[in-house]
C-alpha cells in the first residue's frame, strides 16, 4: 500500500463513525479555539506595546538619571520611612517618578553630563529640560493645567491631525486630543493653526506668557506623547529661559535626566554592558523597552494562565482520541488481520492508525482556529470602536499566521502522541489470531 493510499484510507476510516469522531473533534476544538484566541490576545497587545515603544523614543536612546538614596529609599508613604532632604535634588519631572519612589532625583550638572559622555559606548548626550507651566489657554477661554513633554530625536507622535513640531524658529506646539474641546476648538482640524497661550512662573514667582501655534493634535497613547503638550525646540528654549529667570546662575544648568545615544546596532548584551558601565560611575540607564517591560510581563502572564486552561482542554481531548482509536482497533480487528495477511507490514498498520489520530487533530485545530479568528476579529473590531476607542492603533486580538500554524502543528503532534498506543496495539496484532476474531 502506497503512502497516498494509507493517507486516503486513514481519512475514510476516521469518518466511518461520524458521531464518535465528531465528539472527539469537538473536544480538540475547545482547546484549539482557546489556544488560538489567547495567543491572538498576546500578539495584539504586545504588537501595540512594540508600536508604542517606537512612538515614545528612538530605540538607540537611553534615559539616564543620577543615582541617589532618595530614588531607592522611597518617598512619602513608603514603608522604608521618610527620605532625608537632599539640596541637590530636583523634581523628577512628569511621569519619571516610579510608584513607591521619591518624586525627586539628584540633579545632573554640566560636569555630570561631561562624565556621562566619556562612558564607553555613549555616542552623545543631551540634557532633558523639565518645564513646569502654570496653565494653557486659547483666547479668552478657560485656563487649564497641563504638563509639558519633550520629543527625543527619532520619536514619533501618533497624530489625529496636523504635523509634529519641526526645527523652525517659530514657536510651535502639539496638543493632546483630550484638550481640543476644552480649549474651545470645534474639531481637531479646527485647532490647527490656532494660537495657544502658555503661562509659567520664573524663579522669583513672576508669571510670563508665551504664545505658540498649534501644528498638530496628538492621539492618546499607552505612554509617552499624547498626554502632554509637545513643544518644538524653539518653544522649549523660550520656556526654559523664562523658567530660569531670576534663578542663580549656578542653579540653572540642573537637569532631572539626560538622553544618551548609543550604537543603534548594539545587541542586548551590549546594552546591558552599557547599563553596567553607567552604574559603575553612579548613573542609572533605562531604555524605552525597559519602561514598558512591566506591561509586557503582565500581558504574558495573563496569556500564560489562559493557555494553561487550553492545555488542560487538549489533554482531555487526547484521552478522547485514545478512546476513539482503541474502539476503532477493536472493531476492525479482522480488517487488521486481513491487511497483515495480504502483506501489509506492522509499520504501515501503525502509520495508518497514527494518521487517523493526526487527521482528527487537524480537523479540530482547523475548526478551532478558524472559529477563534472569526470571533476574535469581531470582538477586536467592536472593542476598538467602543472600550478602547481612545487608544488608536490598538488591535486587542491580532493573529499571526506563523503562530496559528505552529499551534495547529502542536495540536496535531498531541493527537499523534495520543494515537501511538492504539496504533502500536494494532501493529502488534497477530494476523492469524486477528482473522479468527469474532
Amino acid at each position: 500500500m502506497r503512502a497516498v493510499d494509507i493517507i486516503g484510507t486513514a481519512m475514510t476510516n476516521t469518518l466511518r463513525s461520524k458521531t464518535r469522531t465528531l465528539l472527539t473533534v469537538l473536544a480538540i476544538f475547545v482547546g484549539a479555539f482557546t489556544l488560538t484566541l489567547t495567543s491572538g490576545l498576546g500578539t495584539g497587545i504586545n504588537r501595540y506595546i512594540d508600536d508604542t515603544v517606537a512612538g515614545i523614543g528612538a530605540s538607540d536612546v537611553m534615559t539616564v538619571t543620577k543615582d541617589s538614596d532618595a530614588q531607592t529609599d522611597g518617598g512619602f508613604g513608603s514603608s522604608d520611612g521618610p527620605v532625608e532632604y537632599d539640596p541637590d535634588a530636583v523634581p523628577a519631572g512628569q511621569g519619571q517618578a516610579a510608584p513607591g519612589m521619591s518624586s525627586t532625583t539628584t540633579a545632573l550638572t554640566p560636569e555630570d553630563l561631561d562624565e556621562l559622555a566619556r562612558v564607553p559606548g555613549v555616542l552623545r548626550v543631551e540634557p532633558t529640560r523639565s518645564i513646569t507651566v502654570d496653565y494653557a489657554q486659547h483666547g479668552d477661554g478657560v485656563r487649564y493645567t497641563v504638563s509639558v513633554g519633550s520629543l527625543v530625536p527619532g520619536q514619533t507622535v501618533q497624530l489625529a491631525a496636523g504635523e509634529a513640531p519641526d526645527d523652525s524658529e517659530d514657536l510651535e506646539v502639539v496638543i493632546p486630543i483630550d484638550y481640543v474641546e476644552a480649549f474651545g476648538f470645534a474639531s481637531v482640524e479646527d485647532a490647527l493653526g490656532q494660537d495657544l497661550t502658555i503661562a509659567l512662573s520664573d524663579g522669583v514667582r513672576t508669571q510670563h506668557t508665551v504664545t505658540a501655534t498649534v501644528t498638530g493634535v496628538a492621539e492618546e497613547a499607552l505612554a509617552g506623547a499624547g498626554s502632554s503638550l509637545i513643544p518644538n525646540d524653539a518653544l522649549t528654549e523660550e520656556l526654559w529661559d523664562l523658567q530660569n529667570t531670576g534663578v542663580p546662575e549656578d542653579q540653572q544648568d540642573r537637569y532631572a535626566s539626560a538622553s544618551a545615544w548609543y550604537d543603534p546596532d548594539a545587541s542586548e548584551e551590549d546594552v546591558e554592558a552599557l547599563k553596567s558601565a553607567l552604574a559603575e560611575v553612579g548613573f542609572t540607564g533605562t531604555t524605552v523597552a525597559d519602561q514598558l517591560g512591566a506591561f509586557r510581563t503582565v500581558i504574558d502572564a495573563i496569556v500564560l494562565v489562559l493557555n494553561a486552561f487550553a492545555a488542560i482542554a487538549l489533554l482531555a481531548a487526547s484521552f478522547g482520541i485514545v478512546n476513539t482509536l482503541y474502539m476503532s482497533v477493536q472493531e476492525r480487528t479482522r480488517d487488521i488481520g486481513l491487511m497483515k495477511a495480504m502483506g501489509l507490514g506492522s509499520g504501515r498498520v501503525f502509520a495508518l492508525f497514527s494518521l487517523e489520530a493526526v487527521f482528527i487533530g487537524l480537523l479540530g485545530s482547523l475548526i478551532g482556529a478558524g472559529a477563534a479568528i472569526a470571533i476574535g476579529t469581531a470582538i477586536s473590531e467592536s472593542l476598538s470602536t467602543s472600550l478602547f476607542s481612545d487608544l488608536p492603533g490598538l488591535t486587542v486580538i491580532a493573529f499571526d499566521p506563523l503562530t496559528v500554524g505552529g499551534m495547529a502543528i502542536i495540536v496535531m503532534g498531541i493527537a499523534f502522541l495520543a494515537g501511538t498506543l492504539p496504533a502500536a496495539r494494532a501493529a502488534r496484532k497477530d494476523p492469524v489470531v486477528a482473522l479468527r476474531y469474532e
